[in-house]
């Protein structure tokens, strides 16, 4: 009980920009998108194609379609969830270099997106 209240406690003491988003009960959210080009095996089992409009969430399943929407130009892309990550804090997607392109984020490396859960 007493690591109960104190763990909320601590999460209420949180500032809301400090807050990780979680999409594994809405079909939107905001936050930091980041990038990544690297050859390796995904989480899924494929093999990674920085060519490919694809991307790594945390909790979404594989397969999932996201729109991912630049807040900063308003250009949008549609990805398919095949990787866990992203791994650093305060980012809620990581997509394919082929995706970044297209959002126009490739120069700066990470941009603020909106995600939304396509049917």
């Amino acid at each position: 009980m007493k690591i109960r209240v104190v763990l909320s406690c601590v999460a209420l003491s949180l500032p809301a920009s400090m807050a990780v988003p979680s999409m594994a009960n809405a079909d939107t959210s905001t936050g930091i998108a980041s990038y990544y080009w690297q050859g390796r095996s995904t989480a899924s089992g494929e093999r990674f194609n920085p060519s490919a409009y694809t991307a790594a969430h945390r909790s979404l399943p594989f397969g999932t379609k996201v729109r991912v929407t630049n807040l900063r130009n308003g250009k949008a892309v549609v990805v398919r969830i095949n990787d866990r990550g992203p791994f650093v804090r305060g980012r809620v997607i990581d997509v394919s270099k082929a995706a970044a392109s297209e959002l126009g984020f490739t120069g700066s490396g990470i941009t603020r997106v909106s995600l939304a859960v396509i049917d």
